[in-house]
């Protein structure tokens, strides 16, 4: 493990075991050991399966699947999405084990772009992962408002029973406070955080478990395992017609909920033999999510009997699926539906571990990110405080994901297409490194101890494919006929955003981003 190398006094003296494989291979990469190196694979593991958090992605999108083919998107469409993830999972694993520094996808690609393409790649996938992050938090953050607030109408009578309803400028108070409090926390020291962290992966394991058991066996009225495995909602009232079509609209929550596992590649810096330990979390984050996820599912959709009344506004949940699912099998059962509400209390403290991890992982990137000079201010978001937490960027990242929630405000389409940005953006920041190792860097790719081998090239072209296709499916209209109101506007934003990226290039950023810089 290259113990022959002499490392510097201050080293040892600053308690950094000298012998550590990820401080080596970050010294070797030529960045000095700034934030404390404390996780072990299982913190790292935590922050990834906590920002995929199956309670968050189901839970929230699961009207859509529920419009767009029901029962047979949710339980097929899941494993569709799964398996692709899974190959995505694997190109960045062997990634992140040959380069594992927080900067994580924007330093990937510079490596593997080569000298000359070195500053562009990494502005790209930088700014892609940035943005994508981001709105990540946003509509993580902006979820857990949405459920509160259906928390509140249910515990005061719901929607048919005069229930409190709050507006949409109590729901973004409601979100400022969240992130604020996320702020706070992510400004602790980081030996906290991991614990919190390994609390919160328990916790979303632990919910799913409770739910997927509990939620079926109060419910009075179950669904057959027939109506589960092959029922196909086509009547979306969206004025679409084709089956397969529906099916792949509906793939958006099990996409949307797979998201953020590269935060096990920012954690990097911070966790103990990160060119192996990095990878094993990523892939056992996406792997274990995918189990858990597919029970969650099933659990749930076993108590689904009548999809047009859940999905419809009239019920007491406003049209929120789940909530009122788990509402009316409590209350059918027991006469009042406690016990649903303090269930929707499970799933929102899992929102809320989630849109903490977020967080953590929005800081590191940033951090990396102007530590090599990318951003505006650079200086001051890469400064790290006595407890070596960047706490400028834990700031900027909460402010910043405020500002993207004050759009649904103004329209909730609007908001709509910041969240389309967390899947599709970030994927795109996934898929350009990947992309690039299969490309340009596929002869001197020198992979680090986790590699797939001489499968790396197949597997890497079918997660940039994968990503390519989801990237045409998401921004296909989701009904018909297309007015202002009902248009996919993710192509729009997604645009948006390259054509700033690319502009901000241009004219200025080629002048004076040179790629990662380092700072030994």
């Amino acid at each position: 493990m290259g113990s022959d190398k002499i490392l510097p006094s201050h080293v040892v003296a600053n308690g950094h075991a000298p012998l550590d494989s990820g401080h080596a291979r970050l010294k070797e990469l030529g960045y000095k050991q700034e934030l404390k190196r404390d996780l072990s694979v299982i913190s790292n593991f935590a922050f990834s399966f906590s920002i995929i958090s199956v309670l968050t992605g189901v839970t929230t999108l699961y009207n859509t699947g529920l419009n767009y083919g029901g029962p047979v998107s949710l339980v097929y469409g899941w494993f569709l999405a799964s398996a692709f993830t899974m190959i995505v999972a694997l190109s960045m694993a062997e990634i992140c084990s040959s380069y594992p520094t927080s900067g994580g996808l924007y330093y990937w690609s510079a490596k593997l772009a080569g000298p000359r393409w070195a500053p562009f790649a990494s502005w790209i996938t930088g700014w892609f992962n940035i943005v994508g992050q981001w709105a990540v938090t946003t509509s993580v953050d902006y979820s857990l408002a949405q459920l509160i607030q259906v928390i509140i109408l249910l515990s005061t009578g719901g929607k048919n029973g005069g229930g409190y309803e709050a507006s949409k400028y109590v729901v973004i108070a409601f979100h400022g406070g969240i992130l604020f409090l996320h702020g706070v926390i992510n400004s602790l020291p980081i030996s906290l955080l991991s614990f919190l962290g390994q609390l919160a992966a328990i916790w979303n394991v632990l919910g799913v478990f409770v739910l997927m058991i509990v939620i079926p066996s109060v419910a009075t009225e179950r669904a057959s395992a027939k109506f589960v495995f092959t029922h196909f909602n086509a009547e979306n009232g969206e004025g679409i017609n084709s089956k397969p079509y529906i099916f792949l609209l509906g793939l958006l929550m099990s996409q949307y909920t797979l998201t953020g596992f590269d935060a096990s590649a920012h954690m990097t810096e911070e966790t103990k033999d990160a060119d192996r330990n990095g990878p094993k979390g990523i892939i056992s984050a996406v792997g274990i999510s995918i189990v858990v996820g597919w029970g969650y599912i099933l659990g749930i959709t076993f108590a689904v009997t009548d999809i047009l009344y859940l999905l419809s506004e009239d019920n007491d949940a406003g049209g929120y699926a789940i909530a009122q699912v788990f509402y009316q099998a409590f209350k059918k059962r027991y006469g009042h539906g406690t016990g649903g509400i303090i269930c929707l209390v499970i799933v929102a403290v899992a929102i809320f571990f989630c849109g903490m991890s977020s967080v953590t992982s929005n800081s590191r990137m940033a951090y990396a990110f102007s530590r090599d000079g990318a951003m505006p201010l650079s200086s001051l978001w890469h400064k790290v405080n006595k407890q070596e937490v960047p706490i400028y960027a834990v700031w900027l990242s909460v402010f910043i994901s405020f500002c993207m929630a004050l759009t649904s405000l103004g329209s909730i389409v609007a908001f709509e297409a910041m969240v389309s940005i967390a899947t599709i953006g970030l994927y795109i920041a996934y898929a350009f490194p990947i992309f690039l190792r299969v490309t340009l860097a596929r002869k001197h790719f020198v992979s680090g101890p986790f590699n797939l081998g001489r499968y790396g090239v197949v597997v890497g072209w079918v997660a940039v494919l994968w990503v390519l296709t989801i990237s045409v499916l998401f921004s296909l209209p989701v009904s018909y006929p297309i007015t202002i109101k009902t248009l996919n506007y993710t192509p729009v934003a997604v645009g948006c955003l390259l054509i700033l990226v690319v502009s901000y290039w241009l004219i200025s950023g080629r002048r004076w981003f040179k790629g990662p810089i380092t700072n030994i």
